[in-house]
């Protein structure tokens, strides 16, 4: 029973800012209000997250994984109905380069620390993962998408949104503190998570 109430006030507390929108329509279910700071969008991520955290059932069927294992919210991209027509637009194409380019800064990043374990990736966070700038690329690819996938694309965006908040936390460093193996081995963590989250949504194009 707590299990069921806790679902029901996270979905409930979510379901306003990812309504899915009209398929080919020009606002995404992924669309977070243009007024929507980075603060706001972590103030409800936390709360969910907290929420299912309590139930530890709950919360390791909830971890991303695999599409559709453990995660029935994460479509599988075979099963996606897309509009060609509306994905080949000029700027749907311009956000799907944007999405690749991400991923392609999080491998440099991963690259750069596995080099150097003190690397400060802050300044490239800031700069390649702008958080404005990746939900509106997000938000622009999903024009394509019917109701169902971008259902199933809703997942990816948050967990990406969130990790990119969290991997600039994880990353910051008092000056004059080395960083311990423990901040790395979270860093490093998180670089690897958006690296796959990034793949799966791109499989979607």
């Amino acid at each position: 029973m707590k299990v069921t109430v806790a679902l029901a006030l996270v979905t409930l507390g979510s379901a306003s800012a990812f309504a899915p929108a009209p398929f080919g329509s020009r606002q995404s279910t992924t669309a977070l209000s243009a007024e929507q700071s980075r603060s706001d969008f972590l103030t409800q991520s936390a709360a969910a997250f907290a929420t299912i955290a309590a139930f530890p059932s709950v919360s390791n069927a909830a971890k991303y994984g695999s599409f559709g294992a453990g995660s029935p919210e994460v479509l599988d991209p075979k099963t996606a109905i897309i509009d060609e027509d509306i994905l080949k637009t000029e700027s749907v194409q311009k956000c799907i380069s944007g999405i690749r380019s991400y991923l392609s800064a999080v491998k440099s990043m991963s690259a750069t620390v596995a080099a150097d374990s003190q690397a400060d990736i802050g300044p490239s966070i800031r700069k390649e993962l702008d958080f404005v700038q990746v939900r509106a690329d997000f938000n622009g690819v999903t024009e394509a998408f019917d109701e169902d996938t971008q259902r199933g694309t809703d997942r990816l965006v948050r967990i990406i949104l969130q990790d990119i908040t969290e991997l600039e936390t994880a990353n910051r460093q008092k000056p004059g503190v080395p960083r311990s193996e423990k901040r790395l081995s979270i860093v490093q963590g998180k670089l690897s998570k958006l690296e796959k989250a990034f793949d799966d949504f791109l499989a979607f194009v």
